[in-house]
């Protein structure tokens, strides 16, 4: 039995994948009851399968696992649970029918067993879906027909159903538009629960008062919210840089070092020699003077060589800390539109699907060549009708609409441009359009962090950070950089870091970007100029 301040205990925890890949491993954690912690680390180190582990779906290869409670485990949603009704998905479909069956009068020992003197368990469903605004939802209506963002509701919805102590949230704002995203904003902060949270959303980590960051071989906890652990992790890669700039010189001086002492040996040695010759010394001596001479220079090189060896092993090792972002070098060239030029003219238009129309006014509005616009709204408030329509794929139904002729590129959040049939290297190659020679298309590749173990990786193996970066990397390749990026919901499948590639490659950019996006951070940091609203 844990001591009663005490949640969870994590001893030395590691996990190995079914084909002997090993995960992670030494992870060590005393969550207390209370802690609302958010836990970060890159794409691929374990976050989710950490959550799984704690949530019992998962079993540790090694370690201990200590628990207070039946932890609620709200996981990523992927339309794994398309086939189960709400109910069924929530757990509560037995207790449900057990409550009707005695209201009904069927009261024997088995409804009241299953339902477990709990009579408010119907009360505090509708409360829920109010609370989290599903009330036109049915229990009885399958997953599979709602949204991305109803389905993660849907899950939310159950927290307060079944008032859970410890709480496990995997990326919980994913598909929530801005509305969905303030209700589980105040349900964290309100929240007596503890809660262990993976997003990369970083509003909602900032709301965390802990930050656990994990690496293959450890976890570490900061004691702060996330914008503290960025502050720590700032003035590490500082210190970092210092010392790989200290180091440098001392290599730089050892080198130096090296060269004149050697310069001074030969001098004194050429000298002697010379001393030698006009002494008279016999061809005997001179041979074992010559040899002694050269052991000698031998030596110091070989001082030398290894304090210079031992001082670039340690730079080294201070290099392959650098960041993958400071490591990264885009180079995406200007757009050929001058700014100012009018893109877009939209003249009261609307769209209609079964002859109702997507918005309740007409949009009139225009885009400007070099600006940077958010395109706003809840859920099924029109956002992708309009690109479609921006794009050209879909004509309105009402009004004029005028699209001056430019190079466009609409990248999904699931940076569907990427190819899964072909591997990394011949993807790159799709953006060959000006005959780069295979070391240049190569080159491209390693700056976006593509070394030679990943030419021929398939991209159907890639994460969302990898597809984003390949992509990133396509534009450098590609002889003309589109004039107009449309993204939408770019940074829903991104870790954090890779959230920082893709706002540093866009900031480069100088031509227009058209984004829709819930994440008001990331809208900030790429300079949004104006939105348009959709309600």
């Amino acid at each position: 039995m844990l001591k009663k301040e005490i949640m969870l205990i994590l001893q030395n925890i590691s996990y190995t994948h079914p084909n002997k890949e090993v995960l992670f491993t030494d992870i060590s954690l005393t969550v207390n009851n209370g802690n609302k912690i958010a836990l970060v680390g890159h794409n691929g180190s374990g976050k989710s399968t950490l959550l799984k582990i704690i949530a019992k779906e998962l079993f540790p290869s090694e370690g201990i696992l200590q628990i207070e409670t039946e932890p609620y485990y709200v996981p990523q949603i992927f339309g794994q649970y398309n086939h189960l009704t709400i109910s069924e998905a929530l757990q509560i479909d037995v207790r449900l029918t057990a409550l009707h069956e005695i209201l009904e009068g069927n009261v024997n020992e088995t409804n009241l067993n299953l339902l477990n003197d709990d009579w408010t368990i119907e009360e505090r469903c509708n409360e829920a879906l109010k609370y989290w605004h599903l009330s036109d939802l049915k229990l009885a209506q399958k997953l599979g027909s709602l949204s991305g963002g109803e389905k993660i509701k849907v899950f939310l919805a159950g927290i307060m159903i079944h008032q859970p102590k410890l709480i496990l949230l995997d990326e919980p704002s994913n598909h929530l538009d801005g509305e969905g995203r303030k209700l589980l904003y105040e349900f964290i902060k309100a929240s007596p629960a503890t809660l262990l949270v993976v997003s990369h959303d970083r509003k909602l980590l900032n709301l965390l008062p802990l930050t656990c960051e994990l690496k293959s071989n450890g976890i570490k906890l900061y004691g702060g919210n996330y914008d503290f652990y960025q502050e720590q992790k700032n003035i590490k890669k500082e210190a970092l840089s210092q010392n790989i700039h200290s180091k440098e010189k001392a290599l730089q001086k050892a080198k130096e070092k090296q060269r004149e002492t050697l310069e001074r040996q030969q001098k004194s040695d050429a000298k002697g020699k010379k001393k030698q010759e006009k002494a008279g010394v016999a061809r005997i001596m001179m041979n074992t003077l010559k040899n002694n001479a050269e052991n000698s220079t031998s030596k110091i090189k070989s001082v030398h060589a290894e304090k210079i060896g031992n001082i670039s092993q340690e730079l080294r090792e201070l290099r392959e800390e650098v960041s993958s972002l400071d490591k990264m070098k885009f180079g995406l060239s200007d757009s050929r539109l001058h700014k100012g030029k009018i893109l877009v003219t939209a003249e009261s238009i609307n769209y209609n699907y079964n002859e109702v129309s997507v918005w309740k006014k007409d949009l009139n509005f225009q885009i400007i060549s070099g600006e940077r616009i958010a395109v706003k709204g809840n859920n099924g408030s029109g956002k992708t009708t309009l690109i479609k329509l921006i794009l050209e794929e879909l004509k309105p139904k009402t009004g004029n609409l005028k699209i001056a002729d430019s190079e466009m590129i609409y990248i999904d959040q699931d940076y569907s441009l990427i190819n899964t049939e072909l591997t990394v290297y011949y993807q790159a190659q799709q953006s060959n359009n000006s005959d780069l020679e295979e070391h240049e298309v190569k080159m491209r590749l390693n700056r976006f962090l593509f070394t030679h173990s990943d030419w021929d990786k398939p991209c159907l193996y890639l994460s969302g950070g990898e597809r984003m970066r390949l992509m990133l990397c396509g534009l450098t390749i590609a002889n003309e950089t589109p004039d107009v990026i449309i993204l939408d919901e770019p940074t829903n499948n991104l870790d954090l870091q890779n959230i920082e590639i893709l706002t540093k490659a866009l900031n480069e950019y100088q031509g227009t970007l058209i984004v829709i996006s819930h994440d008001e951070i990331f809208l900030e940091e790429i300079s949004v100029d104006r939105s348009i609203n959709l309600g």
